[in-house]
């Protein structure tokens, strides 16, 4: 974030970096962690890719170093900003699993009730996203280039709240599933069974052996002399 700023403004120093970044709460939807900003500019520097090119000062606030960036810094900045835009990653999806290998039962209700409070969530979370979007371009702090990328966040929450309604209408839609049910004290019932989990067909029957299970190890045969 800091290097991408540098290349977009010009020589900046730290506290314009951090104040920038706490404006547009990058920090949130970019993953930047705003407290380390002055630990990777100077990282930066001792890499070559920005320089400390002056040092200024306000009345009696602290100095300050402006940084700016490098030919290195530059082709480093390019690189990455390549690798951002050709990368396609999906990230851990807790609720997926969840939902996958838990299924809608045996508490249908429960699991609606919840799925339902996410939604509300998430549709708080896109109104937010569009308020925040729409204040920060009415103050000057963010350009029509930046505000189409905060809209990108606010059409994922969005999209959620249209996956969350259309997901409520197939719970709903589902057959109740046969749920066998076994004293939770009994982790697995003869068949072995976990409590509370779909019954399924006994398993099948093993095949026969090629000699009885009872008759013993074979007999060693003497080795042919002949």
């Amino acid at each position: 974030m800091a290097l991408a700023t540098l290349a977009r403004y010009g020589p900046r120093h730290g506290h314009e970096i951090r104040r920038l970044a706490e404006v547009t709460n990058v920090g949130e939807w970019g993953g930047v962690s705003v407290g380390a900003l002055y630990r990777e500019l100077r990282t930066m520097e001792g890499e070559g890719l920005v320089d400390a090119v002056r040092t200024e000062q306000v009345g009696r606030r602290p100095a300050r170093t402006v940084y700016a960036i490098t030919t290195e810094g530059w082709l480093e900045f390019a690189m990455l900003r390549e690798r951002a835009i050709r990368t396609i990653r999906w990230g851990p999806d807790e609720l997926g699993v969840a939902l996958t290998f838990g299924g809608p039962s045996p508490d249908r209700a429960e699991l609606a009730r919840w799925m339902s409070i996410r939604r509300d969530l998430m549709a708080a979370a896109a109104d937010d996203l569009e308020a925040e979007r729409r204040r920060l371009v009415e103050k000057g702090y963010m350009d029509p280039f930046a505000a189409a990328v905060m809209y990108r966040s606010q059409l994922h929450a969005e999209t959620e709240v249209r996956w969350h309604d259309e997901f409520a209408k197939i719970l709903a839609e589902l057959p109740q599933e046969a749920v066998e049910t076994i004293d939770p004290h009994d982790r697995q019932d003869s068949r072995g069974h976990v409590a509370g989990t779909p019954v399924g067909p006994p398993p099948a029957p093993r095949p026969p052996t090629s000699r009885p299970p009872d008759s013993g190890p074979p007999t060693p045969q003497p080795p042919d002399t002949t």
